[in-house]
């Protein structure tokens, strides 16, 4: 049935050249590899890499680099910048938990970083410059200034919302589709018009909704990792459905050993939003150091500072192997990933909701 079934075919695949209108998630930090990226363009998808924390000479070198790698489209994320403010008092209460768990580590005590976050406009000047096909981003939107020198560079610009009200804002701000972030999705939540826990709305509720409320297409993203979710988004109206998780144990993923076999461990597929680790709200596996800043999360710093601070201690744990000090971002489909090359996990997908498809 499988061979027999007809493709996926819609006008957002058409428009970036794709032989399936499937995104791969962004995934900002250790997942992002070039190698992840340019296997998921090369099958036939939309392959992304989370660049927000790239200094702008590794963006323009890891753009041209996919340019060289692939004939097929691609696609380069970054945050928007969000207001922050220093409040000294959160930050002390914050370095005192870093503290402890670098001496868990093994590890000096935490050094006050001396630059909190990459200069946003910097990478987008690199970006402009360099004109990737695709340009997404995550917390926010463009100015019309931004979007107009965008589009200006034939760049396709795809926002991210998890509410209605926000993709009618980017809609209204020119963006050319929009991903509906349900509340299942792993990662950072991309909320920007209301509080993170006023706009914690499933991937199934919130697509049909977004569908009935824009023009523009609409990409599902949120608890999908195989071909049943996949065919589910578009019979609810979506044009493209982005997968996240199903990559992480993927063989082109960055995930380190730990983070692995903490995806693979028996009965640890439960998750929950915390800014334990960057300051903003992020779906990932409960552990240790979660679980000790769970419902204190009004007294964490602002994003970007515990990103910074918590830096050091997330790369010491990837090498020591304690998943207990890892951002294990993961969405509540997780426990569906399977350990394949990229190209495999596209087929499989994509076959699979076709089958699907094809007997409705």
């Amino acid at each position: 049935m499988e061979d027999s079934a007809m493709p996926l075919d819609t006008a957002f695949s058409r428009r970036l050249g794709l032989d399936y209108p499937l995104l791969q998630a962004p995934m900002a930090g250790e997942t992002a590899t070039l190698a992840l990226t340019l296997e998921a363009s090369r099958a036939g998808a939309l392959g992304c890499i989370g660049a927000a924390y790239f200094t702008p000479d590794k963006l323009r070198d890891t753009i041209r680099a996919l340019r060289a790698g692939t004939e097929r489209t691609f696609n380069i994320n970054l945050f928007m910048p969000l207001p922050w403010s220093v409040d000294p008092a959160r930050i002390a209460a914050y370095q005192a938990e870093i503290t402890r768990a670098h001496a868990e580590l093994g590890l000096p005590a935490p050094d006050m970083p001396t630059q909190f976050e990459e200069s946003f406009d910097a990478q987008i000047a690199v970006v402009l410059e360099e004109a990737p096909p695709v340009f997404s981003f995550t917390f926010g939107q463009p100015s019309a200034e931004l979007m107009q020198a965008l589009h200006a560079r034939n760049i396709y610009v795809i926002g991210t919302a998890t509410t209605v009200a926000e993709a009618v804002a980017l809609e209204q701000r020119g963006v050319d589709a929009v991903v509906a972030q349900g509340m299942e999705a792993g990662g950072h939540r991309g909320s920007f018009l209301k509080p993170v826990n006023q706009s914690l709305i499933g991937t199934m509720a919130l697509v049909p909704q977004m569908v009935d409320a824009v023009t523009i297409p609409v990409i599902a993203a949120g608890g999908i990792s195989d071909g049943r979710g996949v065919a589910a988004a578009f019979c609810l109206g979506a044009q493209a459905v982005a997968l996240g998780s199903a990559f992480l144990l993927s063989d082109e993923a960055g995930t380190s050993a730990a983070y692995r076999a903490a995806l693979q461990a028996d009965g640890n597929s439960e998750t929950s939003l915390t800014k334990a680790f960057s300051g903003r709200y992020a779906r990932g596996l409960r552990n240790d150091f979660l679980l000790r800043l769970e419902g204190r999360e009004d007294a964490i710093p602002d994003f970007p500072i515990p990103n910074a601070l918590s830096r050091p201690m997330r790369q010491a744990a990837a090498k020591q192997g304690k998943a207990a000090y890892l951002s294990l971002w993961a969405g509540q489909a997780a426990a569906m990933a399977r350990p394949e090359p990229v190209a495999a996990i596209v087929q499989r997908v994509m076959r699979q909701a076709e089958a699907i498809l094809a007997k409705a």
